[in-house]
């Protein structure tokens, strides 16, 4: 069965993201699509990027961990919330700690966020530098807007039935990009 890595980015207090995040690993897990993973970034509480992990002389075993975790997955989603039109530094911090893991990986978005445009303008950057590392970014993000409301804090959307069969498309057609 196919591993996928599910990146939660933020590392904010109270943050939202991380709702669909959980979301999407209870899916996939519900419905027997792939073996997920999330990967959460508070966990990992790297320092602001300065090298390549690659390159460093001496990598904190945290960063070593996370990149064995995306060069093993056959797939990555990335949740990402918008902070004033872009991604997470955190986010960006990550991707950029790593090349060789991102090489041909697909990597599917879910742009989430507070209003109504659900995070458009935070992946357009993002798609950029993934793919500028070898990553194959795949069209057609799930965008989620109205977060807040959207989803309880355990992951439960407020529209269930509605979401599933979204999600569970969007799924099934990144799942079909990596077969």
């Amino acid at each position: 069965m196919l591993k996928i890595a599910i990146i939660s980015p933020s590392v904010r207090k109270g943050r939202n993201s991380h709702r669909v995040a959980l979301y999407f690993d209870n899916l996939i897990k519900e419905l027997n699509l792939a073996n997920p993973e999330i990967i959460d970034l508070l966990e990992f509480n790297f320092p602001l990027f300065n090298e390549r992990l690659k390159y460093q002389e001496s990598p904190l075993t945290g960063a070593v961990e996370y990149a064995k975790k995306i060069g093993s997955a056959d797939g990555v989603i990335i949740i990402s919330p918008e902070y004033n039109g872009g991604v997470p530094a955190s986010l960006k911090n990550a991707v950029d700690l790593l090349t060789d893991e991102w090489s041909n990986k697909p990597v599917a978005f879910v742009p989430v966020s507070d209003g109504n445009f659900a995070g458009s303008q935070a992946i357009i950057s993002l798609q950029f530098s993934l793919w500028k590392i070898g990553a194959f970014t795949v069209p057609g993000p799930m965008r989620i807007p109205n977060i807040k409301s959207a989803f309880d804090a355990s992951g439960i959307p407020e529209d269930k039935p509605a979401m599933d069969k979204r999600a569970a498309a969007f799924v099934s057609q990144f799942l079909r990009r990596i077969d």
